[in-house]
């Protein structure tokens, strides 16, 4: 049986490559925070965290109107109970792959904190 931070992962990726915005975001508690590299270059005065479902909805719209061909490729995906680590592949059309790997926390089935790490 698959553990079910996997199933909410598993999710995640259905969501972000149908670039369906509530889909995601029905998955994160409206508190959520999330942290990003890119965060950090496109928006500098995040310092890469944003927190609320408002500003993930800002943040990713603005990434699904700007790259329509993005899309993730899960390579691994191992949870415990209160977290998932995955790692993926991420495809831009015209752009090199780039292995980026992410921590979902999770807490009471949805998405608290998520942080992206990749160079």
């Amino acid at each position: 049986m698959q553990h079910p931070n996997i199933t909410i992962a598993n999710k995640w990726f259905d969501a972000f490559n149908e670039h369906n915005l509530e889909k995601l975001l029905s998955l994160y508690d409206d508190n959520a925070e999330h942290y990003s590299p890119k965060l950090k270059i496109r928006m500098p005065e995040t310092n890469g965290l944003v927190s609320g479902k408002a500003a993930l909805r800002a943040w990713w719209k603005d990434a699904f109107d700007r790259l329509p061909t993005l899309n993730y490729i899960p390579t691994t995906l191992t949870a415990n109970n209160d977290r998932v680590f995955m790692e993926y592949i991420r495809k831009v059309e015209g752009e090199l792959d780039m292995l980026v790997a992410e921590v979902l926390e999770i807490k009471d089935g949805v998405i608290i904190a998520s942080r992206v790490y990749h160079g």
